[in-house]
C-alpha cells in the first residue's frame, strides 16, 4: 500500500495527530532512493527522528499490507540511550502504528525484567529499549531475533558518548545479517561511522544540516555577563520569557545544587537532575516538570539526556558546553514538534573566545547582549497582568457583587494597586544585572597587523577635585576586574565613568573614589538596590595606610636589586 495513501494505516495515524506536513528528515527517509536500504542520518536533536524512522521502517514491516500480521517475534528493534527517551519512543510508535495493528513492548532499566519477559513472550511487532536492558534479555533467551527485519539506533552519538559501545555490538551481533540498519545521530563522529562502516551494508547516508543560524525552530542568542552575574542573568531569563518549562545546563553537580537552591530560595518552581539521583527520584522530578508542578529544570549534560519535555522552549547555558556537539544537544531540547525554541547562552568577558569558538564550530553566527534588565521584566510583567486571565476572563455575578462591595470602601485605583502588589507577590523579583559591554573584539590572526597609531593626547585630570570613597563587596577572589566593574559602579549609582576616580582591587573588596558634587547620588541611588553581591557602602576619606598602596615598588635599603648586575657562576 502506498504510504502517500489517505488509507495508509500511518497516514491516518499522522492526520489524527494534526500532521500536515513532514519535518525534513522525516520527508528525506522517505526518498526512493532510501527505500529498503540502511540509513546513515545525521539530524538535529528534536527534529521528529522518531516518527521519522517510523516511516522508513514502515514498507519493510508492511509490505503491501494494510496491517501486520499477528504479533508474534518482534520484527523490529529500537535501542535508545536513555529509560526516558525508550519510553517517549514507546508512545510515538504507538501512535503511529495503532491502525496496522501494531504492538510494541518496552524493555529499559528501572522497570520490572520479569514484566517485559512476559510481554516478550506474549508477543510484539517493536520492541524498544535502553541497551543494558535489551542485552541482559538476549542473553536470557527472552528477547528473540530471528524475524528482526529492522535494528534502529537512535542517538548513536549519545550511546557511545554514555559507554555503550560494548553492548550495541552485542546487540547486532545477535541479529540477522539481513535485516536493515537504521542509524539516527545528532552528530557523526569518527566513531560512528567505524560502526556504520561495520554494521550496515551500503548505507544511504542523509545528511540534514540546520543552516547556518541553527535549527530553524530555536532562536541563539548570546548574553554577556559579569563572572559573579551568571545567577542574576538566569534568574531575570527566566522571568523575561516566562516559559512554560526551562532547562538550565550547568558543568557540575556542586553548580546543580547550588543554581537550584538559589532558584527556589527566589520563589522558583525548580527541580535538579545530577547523576547521583536515584531513578525514583529523578522519575519524581520530571514528573513534576509534566504535571507543572516545576518549570525551571537545572541539570547536568549526562543526567539531561534522553529528555524530552514537549513545552520545553528556553535553554540557558549558565556553564558553556565543552564542545559544539554538547551544545547542538543542549539546545535541541526545546524547538521540537514545530514549537518555537529559545537557546541562551551566557558568556563571560574571560570566556568570550572560547564561547566564539564553539559558534563557529557549530555553524552559529548570533548576537551578542547583555542580559534582560529589571526595568524591561518589570515593563513585560505590565503586560502579561493587562492579558491575564484574571482580567480577560468574563466576570460572574458574585464576582461583581464582590466588586461593588470593594469599590463602597476603597477607591478605584487603591484596589488596582492592591491586584498590583498581589499578582507581583507571586513573581520571583527581577535583579540588577549590568551589561559589561562587548570587550575587545577578537583579531583575525590571517590579517597583517595594523600599524600602532599615535594615542590622542589625555586630557588633564584634576588630582585637587574633592571625592569620597567607597567600598564594593567583590574582589580579586570573585574575578574582579575594571571592565566589568565600571559599568556596575555606573549602572547601580546611575553615574558617568568620568565622575569615578580611583579604583583599587584588593583581595576580598574594591574601594573606589566618587566626586564629591555627586556622591549623596550616588549613594542615595545604591541603597536602593538589595543584594548579597554587589553591595556598595561608603568609607569617607582614603583609607589610612593606602595613600602609597599602589606606588611602585623600591628595593630596601642595603639589599641588591635583583637582575642588576652579571649573576655568579654564570658565563
Amino acid at each position: 500500500m502506498d504510504l502517500f495513501s489517505p488509507d495508509h494505516p500511518l497516514t491516518r495515524a499522522l492526520t489524527e495527530r494534526g500532521y500536515t506536513d513532514l519535518t525534513s528528515v522525516q520527508s528525506a527517509v522517505l526518498d526512493p532512493r532510501a527505500a529498503e536500504r540502511d540509513l546513515l542520518v545525521s539530524a538535529q536533536t528534536g527534529s521528529g527522528k522518531t516518527v521519522a524512522y517510523g516511516l522508513a521502517m514502515a514498507p519493510t514491516l508492511l509490505g503491501d499490507a494494510a496491517a501486520l500480521a499477528p504479533a508474534a517475534e518482534p520484527l523490529a528493534l529500537v535501542v535508545a540511550p536513555t529509560r526516558e527517551l525508550a519510553l517517549q519512543v514507546h508512545t510515538e510508535l504507538s501512535w503511529l502504528y495503532r491502525h496496522a495493528g501494531g504492538q510494541v513492548v518496552s524493555c529499559v532499566g528501572g522497570m520490572d525484567p520479569r514484566a517485559e519477559q512476559r510481554l516478550l513472550g506474549r508477543g510484539c511487532h517493536i520492541v524498544v529499549g535502553t541497551p543494558g536492558r535489551l542485552r541482559d534479555h538476549l542473553e536470557r533467551g527472552a528477547l528473540r531475533t530471528g524475524r528482526l527485519r529492522v535494528v534502529v539506533l537512535d542517538e548513536a552519538d549519545e550511546m557511545l558518548d554514555m559507554g555503550f559501545r560494548e553492548d550495541l555490538e552485542f546487540i547486532l551481533e545477535a541479529t540477522p545479517q539481513q535485516r536493515r540498519t537504521l542509524l539516527f545521530s545528532a552528530t557523526l563522529p569518527h566513531e560512528i561511522i567505524a560502526m556504520a562502516k561495520r554494521y550496515q551494508r551500503d548505507a544511504w547516508r542523509i545528511a540534514l544540516s540546520a543552516g547556518p543560524q541553527g535549527h530553524a525552530d530555536i532562536d541563539h542568542r548570546v548574553v554577556r555577563v559579569a563572572p559573579n552575574e551568571v545567577e542574576h542573568a538566569v534568574v531575570n531569563l527566566l522571568r523575561y520569557f516566562e516559559s512554560p518549562t526551562a532547562m538550565v545546563f550547568c558543568g557540575t553537580r556542586e553548580s546543580v545544587r547550588h543554581l537550584q537552591a538559589s532558584l527556589l530560595e527566589r520563589g522558583f518552581g525548580v527541580v535538579a537532575l545530577s547523576g547521583e539521583l536515584s531513578q525514583n527520584e529523578r522519575n519524581h522530578a520530571l514528573q513534576a516538570l509534566r504535571d507543572g508542578r516545576a518549570r525551571v529544570c537545572v541539570a547536568t549534560d549526562v543526567a539531561a539526556r534522553g529528555i524530552d519535555l514537549p513545552s520545553l522552549d528556553l535553554v540557558i547555558h549558565a556553564d558553556l558546553p565543552r564542545t559544539a556537539e554538547t551544545l547542538q544537544h543542549r539546545s535541541g531540547r526545546t524547538g521540537r514538534a514545530g514549537r518555537k525554541g529559545v537557546s541562551v547562552l551566557l558568556v563571560p568577558l574571560s570566556r568570550k573566545r572560547r564561547a566564539e569558538q564553539l559558534l563557529q564550530t557549530a555553524g552559529l553566527k548570533v548576537e551578542w547582549s547583555g542580559a534582560p534588565a529589571a526595568e524591561d521584566i518589570r515593563k513585560l510583567d505590565q503586560q502579561r497582568l493587562l492579558q491575564h486571565p484574571i482580567l480577560t476572563d468574563e466576570t460572574s455575578e458574585e464576582e461583581l457583587g464582590m466588586a461593588q462591595a470593594l469599590l463602597a470602601e476603597r477607591s478605584a485605583e487603591e484596589i488596582a494597586a492592591a491586584l498590583v502588589r498581589l499578582y507581583r507577590s507571586h513573581l520571583p523579583a527581577a535583579e540588577e544585572v549590568f551589561d559589561p559591554g562587548p570587550g575587545l573584539p577578537a583579531r583575525d590572526r590571517s590579517a597583517p597587523r595594523e600599524p600602532h597609531q599615535p594615542r590622542e593626547p589625555r586630557g588633564e585630570r584634576d588630582n585637587n577635585r574633592a571625592t569620597v570613597w567607597f567600598r564594593l563587596n567583590i574582589g580579586r577572589l570573585k574575578n574582579a576586574d575594571p571592565r566589568w566593574l565600571i559599568p556596575l559602579i555606573c549602572r547601580q549609582g546611575k553615574i558617568t565613568k568620568q565622575e569615578i576616580g580611583a579604583i583599587r582591587i584588593l583581595e576580598r573588596e574594591t574601594k573606589f573614589e566618587i566626586d564629591a558634587t555627586v556622591a549623596d547620588r550616588f549613594l542615595a541611588a545604591t541603597r536602593e538596590i538589595v543584594r548579597p553581591e554587589g553591595r556598595i557602602e561608603p568609607l569617607g576619606e582614603v583609607p589610612p595606610g593606602e595613600h602609597d598602596q599602589h606606588k611602585p615598588r623600591t628595593t630596601p635599603p642595603g639589599r641588591k636589586a635583583p637582575w642588576k648586575g652579571k649573576p655568579k657562576g654564570r658565563a
